[in-house]
């Protein structure tokens, strides 16, 4: 896991406690004023570092998010979610106390998985997606989904192409394709031929810049006539193997 600035984080620490403190004597001595809007959202604050412990080591981006990180894209997440809070429904439910925390809960975890996601590569996997990956750890066409979906992603980074699970990229933080890649090369190294190790990692400049059909057939000794189809086909039984020898847990780690 990434090591996060401890400093900031005793400072963050120190901040909330003084602001909780605060609140409570806010209540004390104004019991039938209303809370402001910032003062609310600092109430809610502990429970976005709860939920944020609660997202395991390759949840955090497989490291490239730290604590520090997955709590401020939580706060973002409460933040938007207080805006958007129904009274009327709360009021009416059963358990208004239980009603809320479950709505701000669900958001402020999705603001979470969302900063991971963006943070992790440069897949570009729908949010609904990624949830049906997730709610389905078992299910094995969860593997061809990423592999198809890394690949063609890598291959097309603008998005201009018919695959359903590439979208038009945002203009948010740099997707980390070093990460990415470290983790395909290491799948690649264990699962194929040398020669298919050589024409996946050239086709896709995973460690290394990008080599046409006709480079790469030279490279690793491919002279027929058709070398093109050769390395296509070649592409294809590569990513073949890498989808028949992967478990869904270890897709799942990554995602």
């Amino acid at each position: 896991m990434k090591k996060y600035n401890v400093q900031n984080y005793v400072r963050y620490k120190n901040d909330l406690e003084q602001a909780l403190k605060r609140n409570d004597r806010f209540e004390k001595e104004e019991p039938d004023h209303v809370m402001s809007l910032d003062n609310y959202i600092v109430s809610w604050l502990p429970l976005v570092e709860n939920l944020a412990r609660k997202f395991s080591t390759s949840d955090q981006a497989a490291g490239v998010m730290s604590i520090n990180d997955l709590i401020q894209e939580g706060a973002y997440g409460l933040t938007a979610a207080v805006n958007k809070i129904n009274w009327d429904k709360i009021n009416d439910s059963d358990d208004p106390e239980k009603t809320l925390k479950s709505f701000l809960s669900k958001r402020i975890k999705g603001a979470i998985r969302r900063g991971i996601d963006i943070n992790r590569g440069d897949v570009r996997i729908p949010e609904h997606k990624l949830n049906e990956i997730r709610n389905n750890p078992e299910n094995e066409a969860l593997v061809a989904m990423f592999f198809n979906s890394v690949f063609s992603s890598i291959d097309e980074p603008t998005g201009d192409s018919e695959n359903p699970f590439i979208q038009v990229p945002d203009n948010s933080e740099p997707y980390n394709t070093d990460l990415l890649n470290a983790y395909l090369l290491t799948l690649m190294q264990k699962h194929l031929t040398k020669t298919q190790y050589e024409v996946l990692r050239l086709s896709y400049g995973l460690d290394t810049d990008k080599m046409s059909a006709a480079d790469i057939a030279n490279y690793v000794g491919i002279s027929v006539a058709t070398a093109n189809v050769r390395i296509s086909q070649i592409k294809k039984e590569a990513i073949d193997t890498l989808i028949a020898n992967t478990e869904p847990s270890q897709v799942l780690d990554f995602l």
